[in-house]
């Protein structure tokens, strides 16, 4: 059997965020390779768009960035109409990084110390 702990994503990765018209765009950044080996079996555009799916987004497009240790991440949809037109508080998505960091992602306890911020708790 092998023993997992759930962690949010903010112990193993940093991100960014913003916008382009209606759609919002992540990067998720690891502090490792092997946190990025982790993330691109573990962070599908599936279960971002399932955290995600409050929001109305539409689907979700997933680039891997492996010289950076990064996924971005494209939601359509997400901004009810981009900077211009929606009523939301983030209308630019600017937030949607912090929002993604929150994520609760379940890990082995055995691999967590190679995938987590460096001289961070998990």
């Amino acid at each position: 059997m092998i023993l997992t702990t759930t962690i949010p994503l903010r112990k193993i990765a940093y991100a960014r965020s913003g916008d382009k018209g209606n759609n919002s765009n992540i990067g998720v950044i690891t502090y490792s390779l092997s946190g990025y080996q982790f993330l691109t079996e573990y962070l599908t555009s599936d279960r971002v768009e399932e955290f995600f799916k409050p929001l109305g987004v539409k689907s979700v497009l997933r680039y891997e960035l492996p010289n950076l240790w990064a996924l971005n991440f494209v939601l359509i949809g997400a901004l009810a109409g981009g900077g211009s037109r929606s009523l939301r508080i983030d209308s630019q998505g600017k937030a949607l990084g912090q929002a993604i960091l929150e994520m609760p992602i379940e890990v082995s306890i055995e691999k967590l110390d190679s995938i987590k911020k460096p001289n961070g708790n998990a």
